[in-house]
């Protein structure tokens, strides 16, 4: 067994994937898992123990993959991260240095998008403040539930049209929506209505759902100006990554009535959320779970072991991050 292994590629895993994905025993068959969290060696003795054989990086967006990580590396050649986000790879130094990054890409697209479109209907129907209100007994003690605000008609911004917002914009057009979109470059194939700058389209739509990577550029892109020209009739949707919007403006506004909602599977600090978002029942809160189905996971590994498998022989990765 351990000419075996010794016959496997090595693969660094420097923190442990979530326990309820059991995808180690393909990558066992085929790969040596080096499990730096299992080791009773401080991190930084780990990595220099086996510096010189590992070739390959397996990681979530738990694992910051910066300079400091990667100098400590010097074998590496490439990084697979099984998230379809790669903020968390410094991609100029993996250039720099002549490494490979490789993500997950279109895999939890459609997951995603579920999610995005169950909170935006959950915040307009108010079922979680409904299905509250129904346990504590208050439909017998009070009366009826307000009213909550129809799906059908609502004018809908994206912003991000990729594989995700637009299985997103295909959901929510069956349901009557009128789509309207921002993204890094207008898709001229499609007939949804393009607007270049943010606040126009949050100006123009009675809510916005955020499909868009975090970047230099997206960071805080959500701010003050872009939730008041939402009003006070808007909602908005946040299945991207949380520091896209400013969070203390979101609170405020949501706390001062400027908004009407907010459905939000992501946050700036997860996992800590602030106090006053947990006390609203126009705000539906979700732990960042929207890639979180079994069939995801599957197919996720199944793309993971494809990029280490062709990176191992000198093939094309599946999934490349960048050519």
């Amino acid at each position: 067994m351990d000419q075996q292994l010794q016959n496997l590629p090595d693969v660094l895993i420097i923190k442990p994937p979530p326990a309820f994905i059991s995808f180690e025993s393909d990558f066992t068959q085929k790969f040596n898992i080096l499990r730096a969290w299992e080791s009773p060696l401080p991190l930084d003795q780990f990595l220099t123990t086996h510096a010189q054989s590992v070739q390959a990086l397996l990681c979530r967006a738990v694992t910051p993959v910066n300079a400091d990580l990667l100098q400590m590396l010097p074998a590496l050649k490439l990084v697979v991260t099984v998230s379809t986000g790669a903020n968390h790879v410094d991609k100029a130094e993996c250039r720099r240095r002549g490494i490979a990054v490789a993500n997950a890409r279109n895999v939890y697209s459609e997951d995603v998008a579920d999610i995005a479109v169950g909170l935006f209907i959950d915040v307009n129907r108010r079922i979680s403040a409904a299905d509250w209100y129904v346990r504590r007994g208050l439909w017998s003690s009070k009366g009826d539930y307000p009213l909550g605000s129809k799906i059908g008609g609502k004018r809908v911004g994206i912003v991000g049209l990729g594989s995700i917002g637009y299985e997103v914009a295909k959901r929510l057009e069956a349901f009557g929506c009128k789509i309207s979109y921002n993204s890094r470059s207008e898709r001229p194939s499609l007939s949804y209505p393009f607007y270049s700058n943010v606040c126009e389209l949050a100006a123009n739509n009675d809510a916005l759902i955020i499909c868009c990577a975090l970047t230099d550029q997206t960071r805080h892109m959500i701010n003050k100006e872009v939730l008041s020209a939402l009003g006070k009739d808007g909602v908005i949707v946040n299945i991207g990554r949380g520091a896209i919007i400013d969070e203390k403006e979101l609170v405020k506004c949501l706390v001062n009535g400027e908004i009407r909602g907010a459905g939000l599977d992501v946050f700036e600090n997860e996992p800590h959320i602030p106090k006053e978002l947990m006390a609203m029942d126009n705000v539906v809160l979700s732990p960042h779970k929207s890639v979180y189905t079994l069939e995801s996971f599957k197919r996720g590994s199944e793309v993971m072991i494809a990029n280490l498998e062709a990176f191992f022989s000198n093939k094309p990765l599946i999934t490349p991050v960048y050519g």
